[in-house]
């Protein structure tokens, strides 16, 4: 009889038919997404690192742990010895940042850093109140985003006397925030007297003759 009679299939084909039914998606619903098997292969090279390294460490994990403290105790040492860290530049590498200050706020903050010590941040800080000051007395225009070269060349076209001490301000400003210099007592003492001169004197516009001072002339 017809049923009595084998039926085989050659080997190569039989796989591929087997292939083809398993790649159907619905033996494939309940698998893990790409993004869940990716965070378990990172978990598990995580957890293989971390017991070879209790395993290296004396002790075992006691010993890691051990030796995690004593990094940890070790960088709070050095952040106490150091001092605070410089004040970084502002993200788009201008003069203030987002919060805004007074001229008085930033010169109080200045004369406090001074205080402590910390010239690089005091520098940065009556330079900004040397700026401020020039926005509120209408020297200048307040523009967002004003670098302090930017600040100083404005500010220089009305008061010729100060610009080349200005720009020296500037320059020591820059080469303390972005150049890694560290700031100094004599630098700030500089940029301080050059904050009370700036605020002393008149400025010069367009249509009005400039004295030596910087004031308009009689």
């Amino acid at each position: 009889m017809s049923g009595d009679v084998p039926v085989t299939i050659p080997r190569a084909p039989a796989r591929e038919a087997a292939e083809d039914e398993l790649s159907k998606a619905v033996y494939h619903q309940n698998d893990p997404g790409l993004l869940q098997r990716a965070l378990e292969w990172v978990w598990r090279k995580f957890a293989d690192l971390m017991d070879g390294a209790s395993g290296a460490a004396p002790g075992g994990a006691v010993g890691l742990v051990t030796v995690i403290a004593l990094v940890i105790v070790l960088i709070v040492v050095l952040r106490l010895r150091l001092g605070r860290l410089r004040s970084q530049p502002t993200p788009d590498g201008g003069l203030f940042a987002e919060t805004p200050r007074t001229a008085a706020e930033h010169r109080a903050a200045a004369e406090e850093h001074a205080r402590d010590g910390a010239w690089t941040e005091a520098v940065q800080e009556r330079m900004r109140a040397i700026v401020r000051s020039l926005e509120e007395r209408a020297v200048i225009d307040p523009r967002p985003g004003r670098t302090a070269d930017e600040a100083v060349a404005d500010a220089g076209r009305h008061l010729p006397a100060h610009a080349a001490a200005l720009r020296d301000a500037a320059r020591t400003f820059d080469d303390v925030t972005y150049g890694g210099r560290p700031g100094s007592p004599e630098a700030y003492t500089t940029l301080r007297d050059l904050d009370t001169q700036v605020g002393r004197s008149k400025p010069h516009f367009a249509g009005t003759a400039a004295g030596p001072s910087g004031g308009p002339r009689p």
